[in-house]
């Protein structure tokens, strides 16, 4: 699939420590169209998303769809849904697996995101949903996650939730690219979910999110307006003031003489 105009592996690598990069998590291709209009550099996708209409709508953004923990087993099945992603245009992939699984993945040249920090697939054993590193010897651990991904061949980590000083320590001390979700602005981008950054996320807001609209008002205020325009769909139906003239099919008068002439009796 065609590239027009993507960053590479190796841009991204170049750009460490001169600027901050943007990442957004879109679901839909509204979404995606969005970002790519108001050039935001990566994008989070679900892999459903990915193909040529998702590159229609965000031709220039470097997407990683994610490799869901749980949904795949063995390295070859990480390897088989990563080939399928790039080739449905994904420029990485994100895999929160086992080292050897990303070095397998890297073997083969495919760019891998994996994770430190907040793992969700992995909370429990940090204490559950919240804070890593903020005790020397849990920043000690993230620091081990983050090495570990480097030497097993990954470009990037997503950092989730820890200290903005133990991420810019970190970040300043590995090759890798630091995408920081709540880890400050000491690592290489910034990711927010653009369900938070709308305002259309009902549910938990992290502590890290910023809202910019308010969508879940505006969808409420659709819904309401949905439901008026079918009830008075319904009182229409009703009372027989729909269908009328103009939304049925004529047919001249001799034409229908001559069909009420061929009905039997």
């Amino acid at each position: 699939m065609k590239r027009p105009n993507r960053p590479t592996i190796a841009d991204l690598r170049a750009l460490k420590g001169k600027r901050q990069l943007s990442m957004l998590r879109v679901e839909t291709l509204e979404e995606a169209a969005a970002a790519q209009e108001a050039g935001i550099d990566l994008l989070s996708v679900p892999p459903a998303l990915l193909g040529s209409a998702f590159r229609e709508a965000a031709p220039t953004c470097f997407a990683i769809p994610g490799l869901e923990y749980g949904d795949f087993i063995t390295a070859e099945d990480y390897l088989r849904a990563a080939f399928a992603m790039m080739k449905s245009g994904a420029d990485a992939v994100y895999c929160a697996a086992s080292m050897s699984t990303v070095r397998r993945l890297r073997d083969e040249g495919i760019p891998v995101c994996g994770h430190s920090g907040l793992i969700p697939s992995q909370a429990t054993w940090t204490g559950g949903f919240k804070a890593v590193g903020k005790t020397a010897e849990t920043a000690m651990l993230v620091w081990n996650q983050v090495k570990a991904l480097e030497a097993a061949g990954a470009f990037a980590a997503e950092i989730e939730v820890v200290p903005s000083e133990v991420a810019a320590a970190i970040s300043q001390r590995t090759s890798l690219v630091l995408i920081s979700m709540g880890a400050g602005a000491g690592g290489d981008a910034q990711y927010l979910f653009a369900c938070d950054v709308l305002g259309s996320n009902r549910g938990h807001k992290p502590r890290h999110a910023k809202v910019y609209r308010n969508f879940a008002a505006e969808y409420d205020r659709l819904q309401l307006d949905r439901i008026a325009a079918f009830k008075e769909y319904q009182a229409d139906v009703a009372s027989g003031a729909y269908p009328a003239a103009q939304h049925e099919v004529a047919i001249p008068a001799d034409e229908l003489a001559k069909f009420q002439a061929l009905l039997p009796d």
